[in-house]
């Protein structure tokens, strides 16, 4: 049996980040009521984006992280950069309400950004047997 303890591990925290992001989609929702549809800019649509934004990027790092770790190139690393990806969506989602932790957006898109670079690139080189 093949196991692939990064992507598991990676997978069931992304699951639970994309569970908080819903859960602040429908607080939104219920102080705004708007149950279909957004609010034409404002901070509904915001945390919609947030949610959207993490569903996008994660897709594909899994499947890189996945693919890395079935082609035998991951290591202690790869847990690493896993977690460092899904803290920066966390920054991500509190940093779209604007505020104080409005940084958190950019770091947020800065890491996903050089994760899925970065794994994008070890990816390449697992496949070329160079890694």
């Amino acid at each position: 049996m093949i196991v692939l303890p990064v992507t598991l591990c990676a997978a069931a925290a992304a699951a639970i980040i994309n569970i908080w992001l819903s859960v602040r989609v429908g607080q939104v929702r219920r102080s705004t009521k708007v149950s279909i549809g957004d609010d034409a800019g404002g901070p509904l649509t915001a945390r919609m984006r947030a949610q959207l934004n993490f569903v996008e990027n994660t897709a594909f790092v899994l499947i890189l992280i996945a693919a890395i770790e079935l082609a035998g190139a991951g290591g202690e690393w790869l847990a690493w950069v896993s977690g460092a990806y899904l803290l920066a969506r966390v920054a991500h989602g509190f940093g779209m309400d604007g505020g104080a932790l409005a940084g958190g957006r950019m770091v947020g898109s800065l890491v996903t950004m050089l994760a899925q670079i970065g794994l994008a690139v070890v990816a390449v080189l697992a496949a070329t047997g160079r890694m």
